[in-house]
């Protein structure tokens, strides 16, 4: 009859390995915490949470909101529900036929004041920022929008016009800072106001063929970021926009989704989450906001692949395996938008003024 012998572990042996299994444990514990608290937090300021009332920038007191690149799209929705909240307007763009189009039609629905300004922003030169300073110094200005912006199709850096480039560093970059620049000073003297920098995902990572809008993007969101801190005390908010798709002649988008709202439902969510990150709360983007709530949730999620896994998060916003090579949808050698990709772009040059 053969007899078996159970082996069992050495006691000291277990003994030594017991404070590597209550470490691991606990590091397990910790980072499955981290991670549902951090989306408790993001759930709660996004579908909770109410953000900054208006009327602390001098809605129905006679301040005015200044949009820029406001004759259409996001740019466009931001005037009239600012309007509608009882700001009066300053609009600044380059087609003065379609600025005063849009301020005679906000006029006539909300009973407000408006004023024009017609400025190129890809070609202005140092007297006309200089005269739009001085149309901006007359008004109390409780509210900026710095909306106007633009790109252009997916291409490598090398082949991108060298004018086309220097458009979107005027237009994307020099003309936030500019106007930003002449609005503020007023703001820290009456210690109010909001300025609000529609940003993009495409700025919180490299994109590959979109080198240099998505830098354009992330120059703004590092600039929202240092001049939150400086003009705090002053009780002036700086908030960049981390914004996905939206329906836009810009995005080349016509049909509204979950994921892809209306102007009006995203510029809705961003005036009622003032101040409130909401999907933006751990992304690293100090001041940034993504009140939408699926673009609350993906900026969340884009955030946890960035930390995990960098380039599948590159992947995900920019839908390339290889800078140059495979995009979103590639047809005849030519590269696509495609509707998967992350990356709020146009396939041809549009401006947003």
């Amino acid at each position: 009859m053969k007899l078996t012998t159970r082996v069992l572990p050495d006691k000291g042996h277990v003994i030594n390995l017991y404070p590597l299994y209550i470490t691991v444990l606990g590091l397990g514990a910790f980072t499955v915490l981290r991670i549902l608290h951090q989306l408790f937090c993001v759930l709660l300021q996004t579908f909770l949470l109410p953000g900054t009332s208006l009327t602390n920038f001098g809605s129905h007191e006679g301040a005015w909101a200044v949009v820029t690149g406001c004759t259409d799209g996001i740019g466009k929705e931001f005037a009239r529900q600012l309007g509608k909240a009882g700001f009066n307007l300053l609009l600044v763009a380059r087609d003065v036929e379609r600025l005063s189009s849009t301020a005679q039609e906000i006029e006539l629905m909300y009973g407000i004041k408006t004023h024009i300004h017609t400025i190129n922003f890809g070609k202005a030169s140092v007297n006309e920022y200089t005269e739009l300073t001085e149309t901006l110094e007359r008004h109390d200005i409780g509210v900026l929008v710095n909306n106007v912006g633009t790109s252009w199709r997916f291409s490598r850096f090398t082949e991108t016009p060298r004018e086309k480039i220097s458009d979107m560093i005027q237009i994307n970059v020099n003309a936030t800072v500019q106007v930003t620049h002449a609005v503020l000073p007023g703001m820290v003297k009456r210690k109010r106001g909001l300025v609000l920098n529609v940003g993009s995902f495409s700025g919180a990572f490299p994109i590959p063929m979109l080198a240099a809008y998505s830098s354009t993007k992330a120059f703004l969101a590092n600039f929202t970021s240092a001049l939150a801190e400086e003009v705090r005390s002053d009780n002036v908010m700086v908030e960049y926009l981390n914004a996905y798709y939206v329906v836009t002649k810009l995005s080349g988008i016509r049909r509204p989704s979950v994921f892809i709202p209306t102007t009006k439902i995203y510029v809705q969510s961003v005036l009622s989450k003032i101040g409130l990150p909401c999907g933006s709360a751990y992304s690293g983007r100090l001041n940034a906001s993504s009140p939408y709530w699926p673009h609350a949730l993906l900026d969340l999620m884009l955030t946890f692949f960035c930390k995990v896994y960098p380039s599948a998060a590159m992947v995900m916003i920019s839908g390339t395996t290889q800078p140059g090579l495979e995009l979103g949808g590639v047809m005849g050698g030519k590269a696509e938008l495609d509707c998967w990709c992350l990356t709020p772009e146009i396939k041809t040059h549009n401006e947003m003024q």
